[in-house]
């Protein structure tokens, strides 16, 4: 090649290298400070006047040093103060550590306006580093200065937030999430290690500080993913739907009304494809389902609120999951998990932007360990409820064991006796089928589950082929040249059952569910104008008794080796349409409110583990429709008394390492 068509190559080469367009975008950074990871947004959040000449001594990383920010309403800052200031941040806030005190800032909030003669002094340690310090004058907006606790702050005084990683282990989240500002999310890019596990972060308490306007400022919330977040996209537990629709515009009405009372979402949590009923191993396809902390770790999760449950069972770092509940898929997962968990009236909240089942029995609810922090998410949530203080003096039991014969059932009549003497009530059992056979309607026949049997199935069908799969088909149809998305068995077959069914069966089921709903609320509960309800209806939620494994196969037969029988528990059948009638439908039908109530735990001997293993113990309050704000205030009350306490993450309701 001659010189000039070499020139002329070269000339060309660097003529399309400067013609190429790059976008460089920082999506943040993941450190590690003192061995704990977190997550540095790349926005930051304020920037301080200061005095950085001390930080070249100081641990940084691209430029960015750990600090503490301090406020004090006190015009003297004394060496004591500021210990007792670092010793309520270690035991409140699982974000900050010592790491942090590279750099502090201390902000004076208080009254007083400092002077010559009354100025604000600081003293701190000497080996530690003052970075600045600020004095807020009481006219100004509060928001104006920087909530205290741990950050990252540049050479120029841009101070990020700081989000500790924590290891979704339970394999609970479809996708952790951050904050972008008005009111949008987006995906967190972070990551640490660990098999399948990815990162959740999550923001300093000492961030926020509840208020009368905002209690739930600095609760930590997980959504189930059938919720739409503004920013991110729904999955429906669905790759394909994930894939097929963009992200939600607005967050549904339920995640902002808790948005605005100061909830912090840190994700988004699994849920059974469509929100159908699917057990662990054998029907969840396109995603994993969660793991249960509980007993030997190998429980099923149950659902379809498997993610939020599985989530609030096994970290404490989480503080709140909201779910729903069509047929008990709030209720299962705090079953199973000794979760505080409820199905509220049917129509409390408008679940505006969520998937439906069907409309007439969807509702949402909160999966939670501390009944405090449950009542005051409701309160948000059913803003119209009243909480009342007075209790029924009849309890019906459903049910119930005659005698202690195993400890589950030891527990129960234990909690039974104490909360009869609380209420000072009578304890009646109510036999349901029996007393419907004897004051149904004329033309209902005497069976209540041939009078129900097909209702719940049929309803759930018709309503979501109508609702979620003809539309979806259409769309993915559109996009695809004609093909159909894959869908799990569960809402498959359940589907198919519904397209068997002539288009009269959908007002028939509503109809089916009319009657005893109306039934319900004229024989077995009313409404108290003192207590709301007349009486309240328990069930036995879950108990140690019959534990229900995760490696469990869907099979039409049992294993024939006596070997595989002792290491593999029976197996189920494959998934078929919900039939049948239960004490989970009363609430279903009843429209009122079904709440599991966590009261203990008892043993069994686990085959997974070859050892004694405990699993929670729960029951169910059912009162009259609209009466849930009374059983959240006597769930408190009882707390107070010492009856019922809050529940732990862990292996155990009462805290220990899950096993793996």
């Amino acid at each position: 090649m001659s010189f000039k068509s070499r020139v002329l190559a070269l000339l060309t080469a660097s003529t399309i290298l400067c013609e190429v367009q790059a976008v460089l975008t920082s999506n943040g950074m993941t450190v590690t400070l003192n061995d704990i990871p977190y997550y540095i947004p790349a926005s930051p959040i304020a920037v301080i006047d200061c005095d950085s000449k001390h930080l070249g001594s100081a641990t940084s990383l691209a430029g960015l040093v750990p600090l503490t920010v301090i406020q004090t309403p006190s015009l003297t800052f004394s060496q004591s103060d500021f210990a007792a200031t670092i010793a309520n941040y270690t035991a409140s806030d699982d974000v900050f550590q010592s790491g942090f005190l590279q750099a502090i800032y201390v902000e004076y909030i208080g009254a007083l306006t400092p002077s010559p003669k009354t100025p604000f002094t600081t003293s701190i340690p000497a080996n530690l580093t003052l970075l600045g310090t600020s004095i807020m004058n009481p006219k100004t907006k509060s928001s104006s200065a920087l909530a205290p606790g741990p950050y990252f702050v540049s050479l120029a005084g841009s101070i990020f937030q700081a989000y500790r990683l924590y290891s979704d282990f339970a394999g609970a989240f479809t996708e952790p999430l951050i904050p972008t500002g008005n009111g949008m999310y987006a995906p967190l890019p972070a990551a640490i290690a660990g098999i399948q596990a990815p990162a959740v972060g999550v923001p300093s308490r000492l961030y926020s500080t509840p208020t009368p306007d905002k209690p739930l400022a600095g609760i930590r919330l997980g959504v189930k993913d059938i919720y739409d977040i503004a920013g991110v996209k729904t999955s429906n537990g669905n790759r394909a739907w994930y894939g097929l629709y963009p992200p939600a515009k607005v967050s549904a009405l339920a995640i902002q009304r808790l948005l605005d009372a100061g909830a912090v979402v840190v994700g988004k949590m699994k849920t059974s494809q469509f929100a159908n009923g699917e057990t662990a191993t054998a029907d969840w396809v396109d995603y994993h389902s969660p793991f249960n902390p509980r007993g030997d770790g190998y429980q099923d999760a149950s659902s379809s609120s498997s993610g939020p449950g599985a989530g609030a069972g096994s970290y404490p770092w989480l503080d709140l999951t909201i779910g729903s509940d069509t047929g008990g898929s709030i209720r299962g997962p705090s079953q199973v998990q000794g979760l505080f968990g409820n199905r509220p009236s049917h129509g409390l909240v408008p679940l505006t932007g969520v998937m439906p089942l069907a409309p007439e029995l969807d509702t949402g609810g909160f999966l939670c360990r501390d009944p405090t922090i449950w009542a005051t998410a409701a309160k948000t949530l059913y803003p119209q409820l009243t909480f009342y203080n007075k209790y029924p003096k009849l309890i019906q039991t459903v049910g119930f064991p005659a005698s202690a014969s195993t400890p589950s059932n030891g527990i129960i009549l234990n909690f039974l006796s104490q909360l009869q003497s609380f209420l000072s009530a009578n304890v009646t059992t109510l036999n349901v089928t029996t007393l419907w056979k004897n004051t149904r309607p004329a033309s209902a026949p005497a069976s209540l589950n041939t009078f129900l049997n097909t209702t719940y199935a049929t309803l759930i069908s018709k309503e979501q082929i109508k609702l979620v799969r003809n539309p979806f088909y259409a769309d993915y149809g559109a996009v695809h040249d004609g093909r159909r998305p894959f869908i799990d068995p569960a809402p498959l077959v359940r589907w198919a059952y519904g397209d068997s069914l002539p288009d009269s069966a959908l007002a028939d089921a509503v109809t089916n569910k009319t009657v005893f709903m109306d039934w319900w609320a004229t024989h077995v509960i009313k409404n108290d104008s003192t207590t709301c309800s007349d009486s309240l209806v328990l069930y036995v939620g879950g108990t140690a008794d019959s534990p229900y494994y995760r490696n469990t196969y869907l099979r039409k037969t049992s294993p024939k080796s006596s070997e595989v029988k002792k290491l593999i528990p029976s197996g189920n059948s494959p998934p078929r349409a919900p039939f049948g009638f239960s004490n989970a439908r009363f609430s279903v039908y009843g429209e009122g409110p079904d709440m599991v109530v966590p009261i203990g735990q008892a043993t069994y001997f686990s085959n997974i583990t070859l050892h004694n293993e405990s699993l929670p113990v729960t029951i169910d309050f059912v009162a009259a429709k609209n009466c849930d704000g009374m059983i959240f205030q006597l769930v408190e009350d009882l707390r107070a008394a010492g009856i019922l306490k809050a529940t732990q993450a862990g292996q155990t309701i009462n805290g220990g390492e899950v096993l793996f």
